[in-house]
């Protein structure tokens, strides 16, 4: 909630905004609109400011010197510059990628899977994975586009630059969210190494590094069997990272009891 107090016209009046508190409070309508706005370049502030007016059914009737002539309801009062900015503050949380995914949960007729991925295969994972840590090598739209696909769980659908940064601010979110969570597996990179950043965000370098390890596992989770490698792939996304976790958990064991010379 924000408050205006303090107007020109009136200093006793007050009005209360109602505001979303987080991205997870977004319907896909707002979701569409902030995502048209970052994709087409707009400042954080006059996106910020936007939605301040947007969401809050907050209307602007005229300028007025520097100010605004603005109605909520049946008030009207003035806003200065200062006070639109302080309101916004309360939306700073636009600047960050959500910490938990969020996503349109329909483009067209395609449903989106859940968002978190529960319930969705492990190779629906690594193959998103591929080509978003493809696109944050290329920044080639027609990852994103694929990326879709399998999110979306169609051939044929088609996305507008909105809905391409909706693909990359979800699985942005989600690596976010299982970094968090399976802090074991998804770990900085080994310093040694020369790469400078981690499994989330990655250099060329990083992102070799990424599908070596992920490889490693898979061969770890079937123990050499390659006849169970399609089995391992259609786990849930969630049990199958557990299960990675576990193993890097172990291996950070047994690397501190018996460190290699």
């Amino acid at each position: 909630m924000v408050t205006f107090s303090n107007s020109k016209i009136n200093v006793n009046i007050t009005v209360d905004l109602k505001l979303p508190t987080g991205w997870e409070d977004l319907t896909d309508k707002q979701l569409r609109s902030v995502y048209g706005m970052i994709a087409y370049g707009m400042s954080s502030a006059k996106l910020k400011a936007y939605c301040l007016f947007n969401w809050s059914n907050l209307k602007i009737l005229h300028k007025y010197g520097n100010d605004w002539f603005c109605k909520h309801g049946k008030q009207k009062f003035i806003l200065t510059a200062e006070q639109v900015e302080q309101a916004t503050h309360a939306l700073d949380w636009l600047e960050n990628v959500p910490s938990m995914p969020v996503r349109i949960s329909r483009i067209g007729k395609h449903r989106a899977v859940k968002a978190d991925f529960e319930g969705v295969p492990f190779e629906t994972f690594i193959v998103c994975d591929n080509l978003y840590q493809g696109y944050l090598a290329t920044k080639q739209d027609n990852l994103l586009d694929e990326m879709a696909a399998h999110l979306y769980e169609s051939d044929d659908i088609k996305l507008c630059d909105k809905e391409r940064v909706s693909v990359f601010y979800w699985f942005a979110s989600l690596k976010g969210l299982f970094a968090k969570v399976f802090k074991h597996f998804f770990q900085p990179i080994d310093t040694a190494s020369g790469a400078d950043g981690n499994m989330i965000e990655h250099s060329g370098s990083q992102y070799e590094l990424l599908q070596n390890a992920v490889n490693a596992q898979i061969r770890a989770l079937t123990k050499g069997d390659v006849t169970k490698e399609q089995q391992v792939l259609s786990l849930d996304t969630w049990r199958a990272l557990t299960e990675l976790d576990c193993q890097a958990r172990e291996y950070e064991e047994l690397e501190r009891k018996y460190p290699m010379k």
